[in-house]
């Protein structure tokens, strides 16, 4: 038996963005989100996306200026870049940017060659010190590892797509007075937390710029899809 179905990769990318364009509502954002809205609705197949997404005024422009904090070297000398290694500083004495992501899917969802030199991912969920922190702090341990976050936050991409905790106790922290970082893509999903801490995040006043996606939806993939919109056009193989 033959099904009749797409079998051109280039075709089926293109058919889908086609859709995506037609049928979402991305002229009610500003031109700069619509990549970004593009991307997030090919990671989940729902074009109603669109309505619950909040954003700070130039966030997608703060998350590429944050990645081309990493672009040290030229295209070609481009490595993956390997979670946990010190990156190289830029020409003003600045270290590259992290991407500190709440879970591995988040991580894994990163196109790593898309990715400016020097530009690393780090997620700390399953680090040794996770579980006693999180006895410790009486939380989950989603939260605990963002207690690891604090020496790589200044001038970081935070990827949450998974923990509300994750996100509840970054914004706790950065109301104590930890360091900022450039962009918050902040998209856990469930049925406890979630929305609220999104909620939260579109609302104190923490200073720092974000794209979030309001109520219950939400997942690795969109967060990491958030992330692979920020490079496109960065030097890299983002598509």
């Amino acid at each position: 038996m033959t099904l009749d179905y797409e079998r051109d990769p280039r075709a089926i990318y293109a058919q889908s963005f086609a859709t995506i364009e037609a049928e979402a509502r991305l002229d009610a954002l500003p031109a700069e989100m619509r990549p970004l809205a593009i991307r997030l609705i090919h990671a989940c197949g729902m074009v109603d996306v669109v309505e619950d997404l909040r954003f700070s005024d130039g966030a997608v422009a703060a998350g590429r200026a944050a990645l081309q904090r990493g672009a040290t070297g030229d295209a070609g000398d481009r490595a993956a870049p390997v979670a946990g290694s010190a990156g190289m500083a830029d020409d003003h004495g600045r270290p590259p940017c992290t991407i500190l992501c709440d879970a591995e899917m988040v991580g894994r969802g990163i196109i790593a060659r898309a990715l400016p030199d020097g530009v690393r991912t780090r997620v700390t969920l399953n680090d040794t010190a996770v579980p006693e922190l999180a006895r410790t702090l009486s939380t989950t341990r989603s939260a605990a590892a963002v207690e690891l976050w604090r020496d790589d936050l200044a001038g970081a991409i935070v990827a949450i797509g998974n923990a509300p905790t994750a996100l509840f106790h970054l914004l706790e922290r950065l109301e104590a007075g930890w360091p900022r970082p450039a962009l918050i893509l902040g998209f856990p999903v469930g049925f406890v937390g979630a929305a609220e801490s999104k909620q939260a995040l579109a609302e104190l006043p923490h200073g720092v710029p974000y794209v979030t996606l309001l109520g219950r939806r939400g997942g690795s993939a969109m967060a990491a899809a958030a992330v692979n919109a920020l490079t496109l056009g960065l030097g890299g193989d983002g598509t």
